[in-house]
């Protein structure tokens, strides 16, 4: 048996009310759009930007609290009760959790781009509150997870990630009005690594272990080489982590070469997967999934060469664009096109009782131009960074924002013909 038949067995009884997850998409989908849009705005700094208050870092904030965290948190809260069989037993605190973080977001966002430390301070506190009751119940959920220890492990790293780096970034907003923090720079970069590998890095490659053979029809990887791969990347996190807190450049490079070896364990249980699946036509989804597996050790190795001084004045602004921009963002909207349409056959009905196929949900065009713009953004931009012009990031961003709006012509529509068809509750 597939590991896909094994994860869907019984599945609906554990979907929750479909508003839900879908809630947190169609904001991360708008998040999505003013990232982009925040990015045109602040192409003139970025190249430049060095850390600090500013558009560049509200844009960026956009990326990781409104896109990266909102979808993340809303699939988690779906998937993984599929996945471990074990329900979420009441669905009222993920709406107050989404209700205190995500209108949050752009208060504090707004903060940021525009020097305001009391909007900041009012921004953190409600999406920190809200981030950290949504990690409990992910945690609560984890905790009586039994029949996937692999990918619970992920989920536990993290969880204990998420509230890490909340954390750390409700500290940085308040020190930049109080300056109480001993190493406010060193962790910044904490807070970033916790960000972007311990807390989204580890749920995409968890999340990878059974979503991407769910779709692909393909049998589960082995548990052993997928430990090892949990080990590197637990300690390429520690090791990264402690070198930004304590300002020790062997211990970030050490744990950037941990990284890029666990990133090579990962892709060759994913290529593992890809060999055996059944389904040999997988989409265009799979196709950014793939540029994002390959994306994911060049910045790795840029991140590394830059803790060395070897790769240029803008190496480690280059590897954090390949890793945010590159990796995590075209690995989730490709999985997220593949999520929706997912779990809206799952709850919607026929006339005649029978649920749609997945392709009669699924617009073509939109996800086309979606892809087109979002390759075409990844290439300006890194060229813009490498060789410094400011005009081809700009020309990246309205590539990007093209390719977001593109991407909303797909959500929205699937979205409304969801609740027209949705099946009533039982």
């Amino acid at each position: 048996m597939s590991l896909g038949a094994a994860f869907l067995g019984g599945a609906k009884s554990r979907l929750l009310p479909v508003s839900i997850p879908f809630r947190f998409f169609l904001a991360g989908i708008v998040f999505h759009i003013l990232m982009w849009f925040a990015l045109l705005l602040a192409a003139g700094e970025a190249l430049d930007h060095a850390g600090g208050l500013g558009p560049t870092l509200g844009a960026l904030h956009f990326l990781t609290l409104g896109v990266f965290a909102t979808v993340a948190i809303g699939a988690a809260l779906q998937m993984l009760p599929v996945a471990t069989r074990q329900p979420m037993p009441t669905s009222w605190p993920i709406r107050l959790g989404f209700w205190l973080y995500v209108p949050a977001v752009p208060v504090l966002v707004h903060g940021m781009a525009s020097y305001d430390v009391t909007l900041m301070a009012w921004g953190g506190a409600f999406a920190g509150f809200g981030m950290l009751l949504l990690a409990g119940l992910l945690a609560d959920n984890l905790r009586r997870a039994r029949n996937l220890p692999l990918v619970a492990a992920y989920g536990w790293l993290a969880t204990v990630s998420l509230v890490a780096l909340v954390l750390a970034g409700l500290a940085l907003v308040f020190d930049f009005d109080l300056a109480f923090l001993p190493d406010h720079a060193g962790i910044a970069l904490a807070h970033v690594v916790l960000a972007v590998f311990g807390f989204m890095g580890m749920l995409a490659i968890g999340f990878s272990h059974i979503l991407v053979p769910m779709f692909a029809l393909s049998p589960a990887p082995p548990r052993t080489i997928g430990k090892a791969g949990f080990v590197l990347w637990a300690g390429a996190i520690g090791f990264a982590v402690a070198g930004a807190l304590f300002d020790k450049s062997v211990l970030f490079a050490a744990g950037a070469a941990l990284a890029l070896a666990g990133s090579g364990v990962y892709l060759w249980t994913m290529g593992w997967i890809w060999r055996r699946r059944l389904r040999k036509r997988l989409g265009l989804s799979f196709v950014l999934v793939r540029l994002s597996w390959a994306l994911l050790p060049v910045s790795l190795a840029i991140a590394l060469a830059a803790s060395f001084g070897l790769a240029g004045d803008r190496g480690a602004t280059l590897a954090g664009f390949l890793a945010l921009w590159g990796w995590l963002l075209t690995f989730l909207l490709a999985i997220l096109q593949r999520i929706m349409p997912f779990l809206a056959s799952m709850h919607a009905v026929k006339v005649d009782g029978k649920p749609p196929l997945v392709s009669e949900l699924t617009p073509a065009l939109p996800l086309r131009i979606h892809a087109l713009c979002h390759v075409a953004a990844l290439i300006l931009i890194a060229a813009g960074i490498a060789l410094d012009l400011a005009l081809a990031v700009r020309l990246g961003a309205v590539a990007g924002l093209i390719g977001s709006v593109a991407f909303a012509a797909f959500a929205f529509p699937l979205t409304r013909r969801l609740f027209f068809t949705a099946a009533p509750p039982a």
